[in-house]
């Protein structure tokens, strides 16, 4: 697999990851929140195929170059049944905050314990978990067969997701950390919105600290 992280800026300086079958070249595109003239520069140079856009939440520093993206590449994007207000609720969703006013009214849902698979190689697969705090909506994709996980802005690397706007909720959180992020395997690889890739195993230690 390939993976490769892409930080893009639309206010705040977010990592967009392109999840990428080495042998088709088709893959998945994980939080593209701004430049999307960016990503598709790469998608293109590279040769890749998208065949599904994947968001772990809907703030809008996560989902503003969907809409363009969608477009320019008529390919669908994925979110969990909750994130129905976030994306049609600029003030949920934060871009009202910064002069953007996102709404997304096209998504395709999904709920946690779901799969995902790419159509041109069903083996690789994405299993959503269902991850609440940070957001209502939050969700993490795990690949249990390469032992890693797009976790969005539920943990980072040494901290954990703010739950201070609309949805959010401490309680939850240390309950989807706990139960969901620490249960998984410790050298499980953990790919964040906003911080440098880490592992389960590297963050038990901290969370005391935090809870």
């Amino acid at each position: 697999m390939i993976i490769q992280a892409m930080p893009v800026f639309g206010g705040i300086e977010t990592n967009a990851y392109f999840y990428i079958d080495e042998t088709s070249k088709h893959g998945f595109l994980i939080d593209p929140g701004a430049e999307a003239v960016k990503l598709e520069k790469v998608i293109r140079e590279n040769k890749w195929v998208i065949e599904k856009i994947l968001l772990t939440h809907g703030h809008f520093d996560h989902i503003g170059a969907v809409r363009e993206l969608e477009l320019a590449l008529s390919i669908p994007y994925y979110v969990h049944t909750d994130s129905q207000i976030y994306l049609t609720d600029p003030a949920y969703n934060l871009s009202a905050y910064f002069g953007k006013n996102i709404v997304l009214p096209h998504a395709k849902y999904f709920n946690g314990n779901d799969t995902l698979s790419l159509e041109t190689n069903p083996d690789v697969t994405l299993k959503i978990i269902h991850t609440p705090g940070h957001t209502s909506d939050s969700v993490i994709f795990y690949d249990e067969k390469n032992n890693l996980a797009f976790v969005g802005d539920t943990i980072f690397k040494g901290s954990i997701g703010r739950t201070d706007f609309p949805g959010g909720n401490m309680n939850c959180l240390k309950e989807s950390i706990e139960q969901k992020i620490l249960a998984l395997p410790e050298n499980t690889i953990l790919y964040s919105g906003h911080s440098a890739p880490t592992s389960v195993a590297n963050e038990k230690p901290h969370l005391n600290f935090f809870f």
